[in-house]
């Protein structure tokens, strides 16, 4: 947490004596950024709260009870495609904020199944949630909303494109039904868009890649975590293809200062790509995490790379978050993955 708050400590200043609602609480977006607005709160005494919307209250409190126990983070009942202000304050009672200076929307279903199997849900979701956090926003008069997109947005990356800007104008396939998740955080920047125009709400947005770090789920779709899954039992590491696609991965604690950042900056405007910009083949990864782990396990490609295909990338670049914020990327992917497998042996074998 030390790395977050030396990162950051020109920022928090923003959030005295004010009130941060925040959706997704349950997911990794959401973990770290409360995790980093507790230890904030305390070290500078801001005197703040954070207000968290999650449909299943007392799941939440079970997965974190030390940060839930802080009473400056409060948990309100609710599903993001049905929230008012109205209920909101019901739950809060006495104690409800008159109005949130900040609102996050990092509510979100990521998951591949979801993509495939329910597509127009998804779609329900970013649409219909994203105008409900929007509408949140305004009628308690925050001063920005930030919302957590995706690179997915930009569609497939062309082969001869290394780094996608903000200004690249690809999108997803929308024949193909596995494009419901870029297509709704689509929708979700437009939304913030009008109500930008229309309302005059701050709306900043973050174009999230990939990440990881401690409570990244091990058994979604997310290549390392996969591979940190098997590492974890003791191996063999598999990469499902030819191990050739390129990714970058943000460290957590990275993560947590970049979008604080962003929401609290009072330069920062628009849209912001998120996320590292050193690429690494699959292959370089399972390689990576085999190498750092205790159990040393061997790294199994299922294919032969194809050496006339041009490998697929999925890497942001990052140049404006850069120049604009002072953002950068602090952690080494080695050092990344060697913390997290050290969170998550111990997570594994907690101390007596």
């Amino acid at each position: 947490m030390v790395h977050i708050l030396d990162r950051t400590e020109g920022i928090w200043e923003r959030l005295r004596g004010k009130a941060v609602f925040l959706t997704g609480a349950t997911g990794f977006f959401g973990r770290c950024l409360l995790e980093a607005f507790a230890a904030a709160n305390r070290r500078y005494h801001l005197q703040a709260q954070a207000v968290v919307l999650s449909r299943q209250p007392e799941i939440v409190q079970e997965q974190a009870p030390r940060l839930f126990r802080d009473p400056a983070v409060r948990l309100v009942r609710g599903d993001v495609r049905t929230l008012k202000a109205t209920d909101v304050n019901a739950q809060l009672n006495q104690t409800a904020p008159s109005e949130y200076g900040f609102v996050i929307h990092a509510a979100s279903e990521t998951t591949e199944s979801a993509n495939h199997e329910r597509p127009l849900l998804l779609l329900e979701t970013a649409f219909s949630g994203t105008q409900r956090a929007l509408d949140f926003a305004v009628e308690m008069h925050a001063q920005s909303f930030l919302l957590t997109s995706s690179g997915a947005v930009y569609g497939e990356q062309s082969g001869h494109v290394t780094h996608l800007s903000e200004t690249h104008l690809g999108g997803p396939d929308v024949s193909a039904p596995c494009s419901a998740y870029g297509e709704g955080k689509r929708l979700a920047e437009m939304l913030c868009h009008i109500y930008k125009r229309e309302y005059g709400l701050a709306c900043k947005i973050a174009r999230c890649f990939a990440f990881v770090g401690p409570h990244l789920k091990l058994d979604a779709h997310y290549a390392i975590g996969n591979f940190l899954r098997d590492a974890l039992s003791g191996g063999p590491i598999r990469v499902n293809g030819d191990g050739t696609p390129l990714r970058s991965y943000l460290y957590t604690a990275d993560l947590a200062v970049w979008l604080w950042t962003i929401l609290l900056h009072q330069d920062a405007t628009g849209t912001y790509n998120v996320g590292s910009d050193t690429a690494y083949s699959i292959r370089e990864i399972a390689d990576c995490v085999a190498r750092n782990s205790p159990h040393r396990p061997q790294v199994e490609v299922a294919q032969i790379p194809d050496p006339t295909r041009h490998a697929r990338r999925y890497v942001p670049d990052i140049s404006r978050a850069r120049k604009a914020l002072g953002l950068d990327v602090w952690t080494p992917l080695e050092e990344a993955v060697q913390k997290t497998l050290s969170f998550l042996e111990l997570r594994k074998n907690p101390l007596p």
